[in-house]
């Protein structure tokens, strides 16, 4: 087995792209999971909307808070809540080739470190 000292420049550097991909696909699970949440949130807000019997709701725009009716409420979260899930779709897919690719890297790792037997 190799010391620290005398891992090849070539493990070195594949050990170093592994860990990036680790990295890549660590933040692209965590915006997946954001994205989830706040898809749950918007589902959570169009069922407390629709026990709403007054026309007139507010809704966040940044720091603002602005008038607008039930109808258009509803159509505002529907268009989020669409946005999101197609967002989600994409970072799964992502995180498929992530995962894909870092199995591959594994195996060629695994295949380099592993001691030769003449």
């Amino acid at each position: 087995m190799y010391s620290a000292m005398d891992v090849p420049r070539q493990v070195q550097d594949k050990l170093a792209q592994f860990q990036n991909l680790q990295n890549q696909l660590q933040m692209v699970s965590i915006q997946r999971q954001q994205l989830t949440l706040g898809n749950t949130d918007i589902s959570n807000a169009k069922k407390e909307l629709d026990k709403v019997s007054d026309e007139r709701v507010y809704r966040m725009v940044g720091p603002l808070l602005l008038e607008t009716n039930k109808d258009e409420g509803l159509k505002y979260l529907e268009d989020e809540s669409e946005s999101a899930t197609n967002k989600i779709k994409l970072l799964e897919g992502q995180e498929r080739k992530l995962a894909e690719k870092l199995n591959q890297m594994r195996d060629e790792l695994n295949a380099m470190i592993k001691p030769q037997n003449p």
